[in-house]
């Protein structure tokens, strides 16, 4: 395990998944097959990637007040995760996510916030030191937004790291992008957040300048299957994934960003990093489901041996 400390600030649902065919057009039943409940939310299955690579990781989030929020506690600390700072909210359900997921291994995915609207302002504070103490933070954007901004203030001002993987993909403010030391888009979300359509290199090299030009340094475009584009202060280059057979690909993004920060804690450099993110990452992807496909350093270790 790391010295070096991670501390996660995110969401925590109930995926409910069922496998298709075929993605249902508007009005239209299909039926499915292979239904199941995992647990899920990206800054858990972030949490648990770092967790299962050997970070020491800390995580703030908030459960409902329900027997499956129980349940993911419980499995989280099982996951080498600290969870002091998870809080059950009265009156409330934990986060669900519904997900279909193709014959492709595509997914479409909708969820309910539930408790991880209770991860607001306040409730960081309460929780402001473990921030400040850490080497890194990083957040995606399934809690309240104003908490995600306010995190990035408070780890700048304490030369904590700061890691901001986008997604779901939204529009986000210059008060927000000017505090993030690293961001981890998608080509769906670098085109949300540049206005770029990335088709080729040259497209991720466009997107990520502007990017770098809101103040970011370091920007991380992952590219599915091909890999992903890295970007240090402009100078920009393609590290290409692994290629496997996928059967899901619920988790692989948040698998990809929990492995990265936690080399990158060890001490590794970013292009060392980024393929030891694209390993677990093209791991996750040949299992089903959020959760229960990230794998443990072992198993990446392994992966890499032979590659």
């Amino acid at each position: 395990m790391s010295s070096n400390k991670l501390v996660v600030l995110g969401s925590i649902n109930a995926d409910h998944i069922l496998n298709v065919n075929e993605f249902p057009r508007p009005g239209e039943t299909i039926t499915g097959k292979d239904y199941r409940i995992s647990f899920g939310g990206k800054g858990a299955n972030q949490a648990v990637a770092a967790g299962r690579s050997g970070a020491n990781i800390t995580f703030i989030a908030c459960v409902g007040d329900d027997d499956i929020g129980q349940q993911v506690c419980r499995q989280l600390a099982k996951d080498n995760i600290d969870i002091h700072p998870i809080e059950r909210v009265a009156d409330n359900h934990t986060g669900v996510a519904m997900i279909f997921v193709n014959g492709k291994g595509e997914n479409m995915i909708a969820i309910d916030a539930g408790a991880n609207a209770a991860v607001t302002p306040d409730y960081l504070e309460k929780y402001r030191q473990q921030v400040i103490t850490a080497d890194a933070l990083l957040m995606q954007l399934e809690t309240p937004l104003e908490t995600i901004i306010a995190a990035a203030q408070l780890a700048k001002q304490h030369n904590t790291l700061v890691a901001l993987n986008p997604a779901p993909a939204r529009e986000l403010p210059d008060e927000l992008l000017t505090n993030i030391d690293i961001i981890t888009p998608n080509e769906t979300e670098a085109e949300q957040l540049t206005g770029v359509a990335i088709v080729n290199n040259d497209d991720a090299n466009r997107a990520a300048a502007v990017l770098h030009a809101r103040g970011i340094g370091t920007v991380i475009i992952t590219l599915g299957s091909r890999g992903a584009w890295v970007s240090i202060d402009g100078i920009g280059r393609l590290i290409e994934g692994y290629t496997v057979e996928p059967v899901d690909t619920i988790a692989a993004g948040d698998t990809f960003n929990g492995a990265l920060i936690t080399a990158m804690l060890e001490g590794q450099e970013l292009s060392q990093a980024v393929r030891f993110a694209h390993a677990a990452a093209a791991i996750a992807v040949t299992r089903r489901g959020a959760q229960p496909s990230v794998p443990w350093r072992k198993e990446i270790d392994e992966f890499l041996a032979i590659r």
